[in-house]
C-alpha cells in the first residue's frame, strides 16, 4: 500500500526521486481521511519552498487540508490534470493523482524523511 521507492513525512506527503526532480503527492491514508477530493489548487511554477512550507490546497467532502512542501526545492511542474479530475488523488495517489514536481531538492533533506516502513510504524502510533 506504501511503495518502497517513496519518502514520506509526518503531514502525509510523499516524495519520489525521478533522478533530478521529484515528484510530490499526498499518501493513499491522507486521501482514505480526507474523502472524495473535489478541488485541488496548484502552486506556481516556479516558486520557491523550504520543507513545510504549504504548496497546495487539496478540498474534499469532509474537509480543505494544506499540502507541504517536504523538502526545500523549486516547483518545476504541477499536475494539470488534477484542475479537470481532482478525483486522481483518490484513484491513483501515487501515479496520475501526484501534486507538483520539484527540482534543486536537498539529498539530505530526502533521506531525513521516513522510508515506507517507518511511516508504517508512524500510522500505527497514530492509530493507537
Amino acid at each position: 500500500m506504501y511503495p518502497d521507492n517513496l519518502r514520506y513525512t509526518r503531514e502525509h506527503e510523499w516524495i519520489r526521486d525521478d533522478g533530478g526532480t521529484c515528484t510530490v503527492g499526498i499518501t493513499a491514508y491522507a486521501s482514505e481521511q480526507l474523502g472524495d477530493v473535489t478541488y485541488v489548487e496548484l502552486p506556481r511554477p516556479g516558486a520557491e519552498a523550504h520543507a513545510g512550507d504549504a504548496l497546495a490546497v487539496v478540498e474534499s467532502v469532509k474537509a480543505a487540508s494544506d499540502v507541504y512542501a517536504p523538502v526545500r526545492g523549486r516547483v518545476l511542474e504541477v499536475n494539470k490534470a488534477l484542475e479537470e479530475r481532482p478525483e486522481l488523488v483518490n484513484e491513483s495517489p501515487y501515479d496520475e493523482g501526484w501534486f507538483f514536481r520539484l527540482d534543486d531538492v536537498s539529498a539530505a533533506e530526502m533521506n531525513g524523511l521516513m522510508n515506507a516502513d517507518v511511516y508504517q510504524a508512524f500510522l500505527k502510533g497514530l492509530e493507537a
